[in-house]
């Protein structure tokens, strides 16, 4: 696909972080006022929020041990691809007509051997990136890989206005595997993830030819609560509410006051530490110690990836945008259900929204599952691929 003329000229692979921004970084840390200022009660730990005594471990070894250009290096060497693909934008105009605009979209892309191979979409979330698919990318190999870095997020081209909401990134998606020249392909995906397989379902149901998920969106028992719940179902939302109450100020706050908390974080690496690394430790199969599933080095990277590209406010775009998902849509599904993710469905809710074709319950893993249990999250996208070759007969 040619580029527009309007559109600046940009790489495929992500750019360097500019020296002034790692220096100004480090000065920042460095010059880091510690907690407890006032005073935290003591003992808390991680009950209230990240704990004080790990952030300030962590800060440390941020502004002195920590190399980001090894890392970044690395990320920069994977097969990346840029596209341009044509937007519509949501906001629309006066007369109601929309506006189109041309987007970038930058992916890895990895090649099976095999020409014919099966295209596999690898969708991340929130508050995470492509990283999040590091360890499962080897045991693809049979299949094309392709891993978008969401618009608004770590290592993606940058985009006009503040960010995209879901259904605009999978309008973008989907241009991007046209470009790359599938016509049908296997999407795979958690969190924010979820929200644009469900959409770019909807609007391609003859593309996509089979779903993997993790999980089903909050946005459908918040927005659209059955009317008529089986008891499974109930519990189901009496605990995802309570689970708002106890954990979802965050997703309330990025959904109505984005710009205001961008600020702080995009302005203290610490605070943004603190706020990204409160889920990296919560959100895990960790039984308490965040570092049983991540090193430091890949805690901060993970973290740094978001510093570098200042797109902390634009990936709260989906959160301020969210909710409107389709009620139905008709793909055949594949559900790879891991017990510490945040608020699971029980199937039969899940067959409210989706063609169900597969429910299995692992023994163990959490939130970000590609990378907590890559051999469980591999066999699903597998299966996925053998359906969608089954229903494609």
């Amino acid at each position: 696909m040619q580029t527009s003329s309007a559109v600046p000229e940009l790489l495929a692979v992500p750019d360097r972080a500019p020296d002034d921004v790692l220096q100004d970084l480090r000065r920042r840390l460095l010059a880091h006022r510690p907690v407890p200022l006032p005073a935290l009660p003591a003992g808390a730990s991680w009950d209230r929020g990240t704990d004080a005594a790990f952030l300030a471990e962590l800060v440390h070894h941020w502004a002195g041990a920590y190399d980001w250009r090894a890392h970044e290096q690395r990320i920069r060497s994977w097969p990346w691809h840029l596209a341009h693909v044509d937007v519509v934008d949501g906001t629309g105009t006066s007369s109601g007509a929309r506006a189109t605009r041309r987007t970038p979209v930058r992916a890895v892309h990895q090649r099976a051997a095999s020409p014919g191979a099966t295209a596999v979409l690898l969708l991340h979330g929130w508050p995470d990136s492509v990283l999040r698919f590091e360890r499962v990318l080897p045991l693809l190999a049979r299949h094309h890989v392709v891993v978008p870095a969401l618009p608004g997020f770590p290592f993606a081209a940058p985009v006009a206005g503040a960010g995209m909401s879901a259904r605009q990134i999978a309008v973008a998606v989907a241009g991007l595997m046209a470009d790359l020249g599938y016509a049908r392909y296997v999407v795979s995906a958690g969190d924010v993830g979820c929200d644009v397989a469900e959409h770019l379902a909807d609007l391609h149901p003859d593309r996509v030819g089979a779903l993997h998920l993790t999980d089903v969106s909050q946005y459908h028992f918040l927005v659209h609560p059955p009317s008529d719940p089986s008891p499974a179902e109930r519990d189901y939302l009496a605990h995802g509410h309570d689970w708002q109450a106890r954990e979802g100020g965050y997703m309330h706050e990025q959904r109505t006051k984005p710009h205001t908390l961008a600020v702080g974080l995009g302005d203290s690496p610490a605070g943004l530490l603190a706020w990204l690394l409160e889920k990296l430790h919560g959100w895990t199969d960790c039984g308490g110690d965040v570092e049983t599933v991540f090193s430091r080095d890949e805690l901060l990277t993970w973290v740094a990836s978001y510093w570098v590209s200042g797109c902390i406010g634009t990936s709260f775009t989906p959160y301020a945008t969210g909710g409107d998902l389709p009620r139905r849509v008709t793909p055949p599904a594949v559900f790879t259900v891991f017990p510490h993710d945040l608020v699971n469905a029980p199937e039969e809710f899940a067959r409210r929204i989706f063609d169900v074709r597969s429910w299995r319950r692992e023994r163990s893993g959490g939130h970000f599952a590609a990378w907590e249990q890559p051999q469980a999250y591999a066999a699903g996208v597998h299966e996925a691929v053998e359906l969608a070759a089954t229903s494609s007969r």
